[in-house]
């Protein structure tokens, strides 16, 4: 074997599978490899899209969109210039970037990367049942209930952002977090029972 030869098998072998797999569909157009980083990558870029602001309707889209970039562009990728992991998370903050350009919201900071860390699937399982009893408790709740306790914990929005985007006086906005927040209390317990 030449010395090239062996520098390259080299650096092959010390590749991470995740890369391996990108190889495999950037070289092979490997349908099987894709969906093997398909199942690694979504459900972490869902928490880091989540996370960074999006609004959930769009978190779903935004996942898919560039899970199909990495697979359009899969002859861009070089694991000599950037990790995986890296690489998808790029094309994940591009992609929103140009969402929030669309709609004319300020950009983001970067999107922090994650470690590749393979979380214990009881943990996911947890995670998505525990989501799923909070859309059905926050589902309980009174529109107007409802509609505060989103823009103050899931927008993140102050009180008196709120009552700037409404005009509603601001005890109002207070009493009905409150009260919407004491409800919900009450049907996550109901929902966590048998």
């Amino acid at each position: 074997m030449t010395a090239g030869k062996e520098q390259a098998q080299v650096r092959k072998t010390d590749y991470s599978i995740q890369t391996e797999w990108m190889l495999a569909v950037r070289d092979d157009r490997d349908r099987r490899a894709f969906a093997q980083l398909f199942d690694h990558f979504a459900p972490r870029l869902k928490g880091v899209v989540a996370r960074s602001g999006a609004p959930p309707a769009q978190v779903e889209d935004i996942v898919q969109d560039v899970m199909l970039t990495v697979w359009r562009k899969a002859h861009q990728f070089d694991p000599e210039r950037a990790q995986v992991s890296s690489w998808i998370y790029q094309i994940a903050r591009n992609r929103q970037i140009d969402i929030l350009r669309r709609e004319r919201r300020p950009i983001p900071e970067e999107i922090a990367r994650q470690e590749d860390t393979t979380p214990d699937a009881s943990q996911v399982l947890a995670l998505e049942q525990e989501t799923e009893k909070l859309r059905q408790a926050l589902s309980q709740l009174k529109p107007a209930q409802r509609e505060m306790v989103e823009k103050a914990y899931l927008g993140e929005l102050s009180h008196t952002d709120i009552q700037a985007e409404t005009g509603l006086p601001l005890g109002t906005i207070k009493s009905r977090i409150r009260l919407g927040l004491e409800r919900l209390r009450h049907e996550l317990k109901t929902i966590g029972t048998p």
